[in-house]
């Protein structure tokens, strides 16, 4: 059954953040329980998070909490606009691959190739949010 989503996706400016949270409110007001990770920063000094000099302690402190929240997940949406697959959301995609857990792509509409090799880990793929819950219903079932 699944109930804890992590929402993979690039985080480069104030629009791609809030496509994020707005998945994660879809999802979230549907009784999922949603890992963001801008959001979820437990124990990270806020002011370091604006800072393009993060400390190593911040980053491994970023890497950890990412990684457990992948593990406690089980399933994936990755937002994957961009000119490519942005590199941290690949990553994540081919974490809950390896783990054998489902990914669901949001396209959001774009008309382009992908990384073929990273699609090829995806589950299924939407076009946009208003899609989602129809296909967590078919992989849950």
């Amino acid at each position: 059954m699944i109930k804890n989503i992590y929402i993979a996706g690039p985080l480069f400016n104030v629009h791609e953040k809030k496509y994020l949270e707005e998945i994660a409110e879809v999802l979230e007001g549907a009784g999922y329980d949603c890992f963001l990770p801008h959001r979820e920063n437990a124990g990270i000094d806020p002011n370091e998070l604006k800072d393009n000099n993060m400390s190593q302690s911040t980053k491994d402190a970023i890497f950890q909490n990412d990684v457990d929240a992948l593990s406690k997940s089980d399933l994936v949406v990755a937002l994957v606009t961009g000119q490519d697959i942005d590199s941290g959301t690949a990553s994540e995609i081919g974490y809950m691959y390896a783990s054998k857990k489902p990914v669901i792509a949001i396209t959001a509409e774009e008309r382009r190739y992908r990384n073929l090799f990273t699609e090829g880990m995806f589950s299924t793929s939407v076009d946009n949010v208003s899609d989602l819950l129809n296909e967590i219903s078919k992989i849950d079932s």
